[in-house]
């Protein structure tokens, strides 16, 4: 059984502010199943109770997921006073309960998930979970064979522990793919630094077993469905 106010409900469904809901159901406008109900404080079971809004059966959609192609210069972060956020990338969306599962660097682009499932972001955080983080790199220089073997090899950052070992795919002299399954400040940036070579261009292009569509420009995102989240689990 799952309860929660009727107020709550209707404001998740984008019926109204709390102040405009609680308007509404004093002027009668909502019925749970055949009962009009003016107080918003009443709890409802959403497993089994039907929810009316002027005679239309009202749904909401618990869990939500997006993919995002992050662009580069907005922040992965739900607030900011400066620049431009992630959620911000969401038109016509309700993004009150919604955050990024983990961190783009602002000068980052790619594949960033945005949810309202705290469950899934903790696993998909997890170190111990292991879920794999795959980038496209460009760098500033060629990358030889021993620095690709030291940073697929458990590589020293300067934190407390060396990385989780890496896989590193090499495309051109200066462009690889590197999986991790770790998600460490600024990890990438520093796995390339620790070999004498800088990162100039930075982006992710799949979790778990779900991949960026490549038909997202920058900026743009698409709502995922269930057998998306079971690719990235």
């Amino acid at each position: 059984m799952s309860l929660t106010r009727l107020d709550k409900y209707l404001c998740d469904g984008n019926v109204g502010t709390r102040s405009k809901v609680k308007e509404l159901l004093k002027a009668g406008r909502v019925r749970v199943n055949d009962t009009v109900v003016k107080d918003g404080s009443v709890k409802i079971n959403t497993d089994s109770d039907k929810v009316y809004f002027d005679g239309r059966e009202l749904t909401v959609e618990k869990l939500r997921y997006f993919m995002l192609n992050k662009p580069a210069g907005c922040v992965s972060a739900t607030k900011d006073k400066l620049s431009d956020t992630v959620l911000d990338m969401l038109k016509g969306e309700d993004t009150r309960d919604l955050f990024p599962v983990g961190r783009l660097d602002k000068d980052t682009e790619g594949f960033l998930l945005i949810t309202n499932d705290g469950e899934l972001a903790h696993n998909l955080l997890s170190p111990k979970k292991h879920v794999e983080k795959k980038y496209y790199v460009r760098l500033n220089g060629q990358i030889s064979e021993e620095a690709v073997r030291k940073v697929e090899d458990c590589i020293d950052i300067g934190d407390d522990k060396p990385c989780l070992p890496a896989k590193v795919e090499v495309l051109k002299e200066d462009e690889v793919n590197i999986t991790i399954t770790e998600g460490r400040y600024h990890q990438v940036k520093r796995m390339f630094q620790a070999v004498g070579l800088e990162v100039i261009y930075l982006k992710r292009i799949s979790m778990g077993k779900l991949s960026l569509d490549e038909t997202l420009a920058p900026g743009e995102y698409k709502k995922l469905g269930k057998e998306d989240i079971e690719q990235i689990r």
